[in-house]
């Protein structure tokens, strides 16, 4: 039995000849219609993405209007929702993403800063 699957609205690839295998990032960013709140959304993730993790991540943008089965599916419950499906553990944040480097921390994009002595 095949998994209908949804197609990513961006795809990037890892680069050839990098050193080394590296995990690939797989989101999905969960919003509500074609609002601006949702628009805002969708640039601060790219260009977080982009400039953090580029050509190592696949992005889904849902909007739950369109798409609200996959809504239900992933227990949405409030919009903006970014989901990091992959690599595990799957993480959640829910909200504005205004603060980035917290985003980044929470869903393990990348080691949160240390402690000063």
């Amino acid at each position: 039995m095949k998994r209908k699957r949804t197609p990513p609205v961006a795809r990037t690839s890892p680069q050839s000849g990098s050193a080394g295998p590296r995990k690939k990032y797989v989101m999905r960013l969960f919003v509500a219609g074609a609002t601006t709140r949702s628009r805002e959304a969708v640039l601060r993730i790219r260009h977080l993405c982009e400039a953090e993790i580029p050509d190592n991540f696949v992005l889904e943008v849902v909007d739950i209007y369109q798409q609200p089965e996959l809504a239900r599916a992933n227990q949405i419950i409030a919009t903006p929702t970014l989901v990091k499906e992959r690599p595990k553990p799957a993480r959640r944040f829910i909200g504005n993403l205004l603060n980035i480097s917290g985003l980044f921390a929470e869903l393990d994009l990348i080691p949160p800063p240390k402690a000063a002595a």
